[in-house]
């Protein structure tokens, strides 16, 4: 009963993000809106991985590309792995578009199928707060990594009410009851993401702290937290309300670096 419960929500999870494909790239934050946002995460990766020189890097739960084609202009030999077919098209035609010489796969990020010991590095963004399984995901990653490659999770705790949060909520209501602002109408795929949301592993958030935990117990170390994203956050303000922008700002976000000890 439980394997079907999981796999039932690993259905939901890869149709939602097969519906949201359309407008993916539309949202900051998911597509790169200015060149000072493209340097600032070109900055984040090097300062973690290093110039590409050719290696191997997987990035999964890929979406339209857009890490992809990031870790490509640092010279990494990228494979990117989404399990929503409608995502990779979009992706390949970017690549086609650009001339980049990514391979997109369609796979499954907690099972990818990859041989063992065959990537430098993996990066995702926003992958882990929806992950069914983390432990199991977190061991696959730790398979196909080469012994010394390392890992990088850009993520966050999205769930957790902020002082912004609370501060938006309570302008919002008071500027409907004064007339100054109509009520926001629903977006329609909000209560597919709150229904998902409620059943996933961290659906109190994922904290730095829980995942660097889950990654020790794995066998990843050194472990390294970095919360310096804030060029990368100031960038992205400018393409969204200032309301946005004030509880992205407050929200915890982080980069987890994590290495797979070389072999004695």
């Amino acid at each position: 009963m439980h394997q079907a419960s999981n796999y039932n929500l690993r259905e939901e999870i890869k149709e939602y993000w097969s519906m949201r494909a359309a407008t993916f790239d539309e949202q900051p934050g998911h597509e790169i809106f200015s060149e000072t946002e493209r340097v600032a995460w070109h900055a984040l990766f090097e300062r973690h991985f290093g110039k590409g020189d050719g290696r191997k890097a997987l990035d999964l739960a890929s979406g339209t590309g857009v890490i992809s084609h990031l870790m490509h202009d640092l010279g990494f030999a990228v494979t990117g792995m989404d399990w929503s077919e409608a995502m990779l098209e979009k992706a390949r035609a970017k690549s086609k578009q650009r001339g980049s010489k990514i391979r997109f796969l369609l796979g499954d990020a907690e099972r990818t199928l990859e041989d063992d010991d065959s990537y430098d590095v993996i990066i995702t963004r926003h992958l882990v707060w929806t992950l069914v399984d983390p432990v199991a995901a977190f061991t696959e990653w730790f398979r196909v990594l080469k012994p010394g490659g390392k890992l990088l999770i850009v993520d966050g705790d999205f769930v957790s009410p902020t002082w912004a949060t609370k501060l938006n909520k309570a302008l919002a209501g008071l500027f409907e009851r004064l007339g100054m602002r109509k009520p926001v109408a629903a977006v329609p795929h909000m209560q597919t993401h709150h229904d998902i949301l409620a059943r996933v592993h961290f659906s109190d958030g994922a904290r730095a702290d829980e995942v660097s935990k889950m990654l020790r117990q794995i066998g990843f170390d050194p472990i390294a937290v970095d919360f310096n994203l804030k060029k990368i956050h100031s960038a992205q303000k400018k393409h969204i309300s200032l309301a946005k922008g004030l509880e992205r700002g407050a929200q915890h976000r982080y980069a987890i670096c994590a290495q797979k000890p070389l072999v004695d």
